[in-house]
């Protein structure tokens, strides 16, 4: 399995769009890539503005495919639009359970 965890911080009053373009993504992503098994955004507490996405795939493969979508690859600058400065992203390897909650 391969993980993604992306802290990302929205500019102000751009929260609704981010978070409507995420999740139409969302649906294209678990309807089409049988490798991803989870894709996730969670809001932090008392913020308006900053966001985690979580991502979990099968394998390297799987997260490729996911990359390589016609659908992330026109979500993605819609997304970027949104954004006040570069995502911080931290690449995971699960090393105990991998079950999806």
């Amino acid at each position: 399995m391969i993980g993604l965890v992306a802290l990302v911080r929205v500019k102000e009053g751009k929260g609704e769009d981010f978070e409507a373009v995420f999740t139409d993504l969302a649906r294209q992503v678990r309807a089409q890539e049988p490798g991803n098994l989870t894709y996730a955004l969670s809001r932090k507490r008392g913020s308006e503005t900053e966001y985690v996405i979580q991502e979990l795939y099968a394998d390297q493969a799987a997260a490729v495919a996911h990359s390589g979508s016609a659908y992330y690859r026109e979500a993605r600058p819609r997304l970027e639009d949104c954004l006040a400065e570069p995502p911080v992203l931290h690449m995971l390897e699960p090393r105990v359970g991998g079950e999806t909650l």
